[in-house]
């Protein structure tokens, strides 16, 4: 196995270009647990570690840029307020350590449906910034996953970041797993209400070949608030309609039995999480709608 050690961006893209097999590895935090197992033996190893841009980050107006290698750590402390989906379910990945090391890119090149950026990615509507020596495009996240731990990369590109807006009402984000720490998910949802456009986007991990969208959740739940007035009064989501919305949820699922979990628990335990993480959600947008009500009197 040979060690690729490129110095720059444009090195690595050089380097990918020349060697098409080589396997990105900057936190390593997947990649190789996969070599010490054997069940991968790469030829090339692209070190992307003394690639400095990779652990940038830029905040605009409307969005973040996040580098490919921006450890959780980062994210969790520097930008819950613009990313709070993402934040949290940075906080549930493995231990300290590998928070340290890992990043969102990993998760995005492995596309295991276990991965825990992703469903906050897929509430969010990100878009992945990929490059290759012919050029950058940017590939939406609900395009990006085509297969078990599949994505839509050419052999030749690597990622170079995420971009991701920032949040205009709450996001939430709930992982079942068989500890607290150190645990692959059994099963997990992200949830983001997007006020500005009264439209709401989820994320699914590890209940389907890859991550997931529950789309007609999604559409329900919205014509739901939007003809029951709620984003305008804020009134309590009636049990009946976050019923509908959790069921609707678990029928998006496409889960297998495995030793983590069978597929009717996987069901289940979306349901559960899709239920109540509307009703956090939207806790936090009645709260935050009083907040800004009261100021305008108090004005």
């Amino acid at each position: 196995m040979d060690f690729l050690r490129p110095a720059s961006w444009e090195e690595a893209l050089a380097a990918k270009a020349e060697h098409p097999t080589a396997v990105p590895i900057a936190g390593g935090t997947d990649v190789m647990v996969e070599i010490n197992f054997d069940h991968r033996r790469p030829e090339y190893l692209l070190d992307l570690n003394r690639v400095p841009e990779l652990r940038e980050w830029e905040v605009g107006e409307e969005n973040v840029r996040l580098g490919a290698s921006v450890p959780y750590t980062l994210i969790m402390e520097n930008l819950r307020a613009e990313l709070p989906g993402l934040a949290l379910a940075s906080h549930t990945v493995a231990s300290p350590q590998i928070r340290n090391r890992g990043g969102v890119g990993g998760n995005l090149g492995t596309s295991s449906p276990a991965g825990d950026a992703h469903p906050a990615l897929l509430a969010a509507g990100a878009e992945v910034e990929v490059a290759s020596v012919r050029g950058t495009r940017f590939i939406p996240i609900d395009d990006f996953y085509t297969g078990v731990k599949r994505n839509a990369l050419a052999a030749d590109e690597l990622i170079r970041a995420v971009h991701i807006k920032k949040a205009a009402g709450p996001q939430q984000f709930s992982k079942v797993g068989t500890r607290n720490a150190m645990v692959i998910a059994v099963c997990a949802f992200g949830l983001a209400l997007h006020p500005d456009t009264r439209t709401v986007r989820t994320g699914i991990g590890s209940a389907a070949p890859t991550p997931v969208r529950a789309r007609e959740a999604e559409e329900f739940l919205a014509a739901a608030l939007e003809e029951g007035g709620f984003w305008e009064s804020g009134r309590t989501v009636p049990p009946s309609v976050a019923r509908q919305f959790a069921e609707l949820a678990a029928g998006a699922c496409n889960p297998i039995d495995d030793v983590r979990g069978s597929a009717k628990y996987r069901r289940h335990a979306v349901a559960v999480m899709a239920r109540r993480t509307l009703g956090w959600t939207w806790d936090e947008y009645r709260g935050f709608g009083r907040a800004t009500e009261g100021n305008e009197r108090c004005a």
